[in-house]
């Protein structure tokens, strides 16, 4: 074996245990052998010769099958190569390659607003709805299947690896299907609007568990479950982080709003306020101008507001955050005569 992977690891455990002491990460673990193994070669451990990759100590070249027939690999220079394994014993190349900073798209001329969500993975202020694909629970019934036959083989016997490999793959299959689904999403929106403002959920802390402690029990822990492992399905932070880099490959402006901005219970007419609004109320009327609202699109339309008032201060192709009600800009916005007309100036803009 090259040493030139071996070398690598004890690079990456020099970052891990630096972010470690900087604050910055936990504590380094070890992998399991059984997750994706990853071999990192740098350009002295390997060679392209004719389209064709010899690694360091191997005489025959390693056959590769391309993911996209446009590349021509006897064309590529790359400067990494990483050979990694899934659990599900697929083995990947890839390529890291100097490529040159892309071109701006060419202005759209439009802005718009997304609450995301688990009914609807996105609502947007234009009033169209993207739904949530749910891909896990459309294959829930074969991952149970798989599941049970591996519980019931002896660990570290064939069988147990068979089975084991069985869900890995189902669990694959659900995984690209729901990266590809964000990507198409992603690459839509960003094409079609020059400014995109999303809201800033913490995830974390929407996918905690409620089963509490043994001396306060939670409440409904089963129901929280079930809505953990709906959030975590819809994929929220992996379409974020996509719009992210997207804007900067694009040039457009992605403005992340302040998670407290209460954008839901602001009416997007007058910027009336409500004190409450309950999780389970989906639509409600404004009590100062009684328009009628849907708490989606109502939350979609407000942040597009907000977006609008950031985007004024931001170049194209950078993400800003946080933007809430308690900033400069919200504030120059606010009106002195009621709490109700708090908002006013960005109800404006949610028109």
């Amino acid at each position: 074996m090259s040493s030139a992977p071996l070398q690598q690891v004890l690079r990456h455990q020099h970052t891990a245990f630096a972010n470690f002491f900087a604050g910055r990460a936990a504590y380094p673990r070890f992998k399991s052998r059984n997750g994706k193994q990853p071999a990192h070669d740098t350009r002295s451990a390997f060679r392209m010769r004719d389209g064709r990759l010899f690694l360091a100590k191997q005489q025959a070249p390693l056959a590769f099958v391309r993911s996209f027939d446009e590349t021509d690999p006897a064309a590529l220079d790359p400067t990494a190569v990483v050979v990694s394994r899934e659990p599900d014993g697929r083995w990947y190349v890839a390529f890291a390659v100097e490529a040159e900073d892309p071109q701006p798209a060419p202005e759209a001329g439009s802005e718009v607003g997304i609450d995301l969500g688990v009914t609807d993975l996105a609502t947007l202020s234009t009033g169209e709805r993207i739904a949530n694909p749910r891909h896990l629970e459309r294959k829930a019934r074969n991952l149970k299947r798989y599941r049970r036959r591996m519980a019931r083989t002896t660990p570290g016997s064939a069988n147990r690896n068979t089975a084991k490999k069985k869900a890995a793959a189902a669990h694959r299959k659900v995984r690209h299907a729901r990266t590809d689904s964000l990507h198409r999403t992603t690459t839509r929106l960003v094409r079609e609007h020059d400014v995109i403002a999303i809201e800033d959920l913490n995830v974390r802390g929407m996918t905690a568990s409620a089963a509490g402690t043994v001396e306060a029990p939670g409440k409904r822990v089963r129901q929280k479950a079930g809505l953990n492992r709906s959030v975590l399905d819809a994929g929220l932070g992996e379409f974020r982080r996509q719009l992210e880099y997207k804007a900067r490959h694009y040039g457009r402006t992605l403005i992340v709003v302040d998670r407290w901005y209460p954008g839901s219970k602001t009416c997007s007419h007058c910027g009336h306020v409500l004190d409450t609004l309950s999780l389970g109320t989906r639509r409600w009327t404004c009590p100062a101008c009684r328009t009628r609202h849907d708490r989606d699109l109502n939350a979609a339309k407000n942040i597009r507001a907000a977006g609008r008032v950031a985007a004024r201060e931001r170049p194209p192709g950078e993400a800003w955050a946080p933007l809430g009600p308690r900033c400069a800009n919200m504030r120059s916005l606010r009106s002195s005569h009621s709490r109700g007309g708090e908002y006013a100036g960005l109800a404006e803009l949610a028109q």
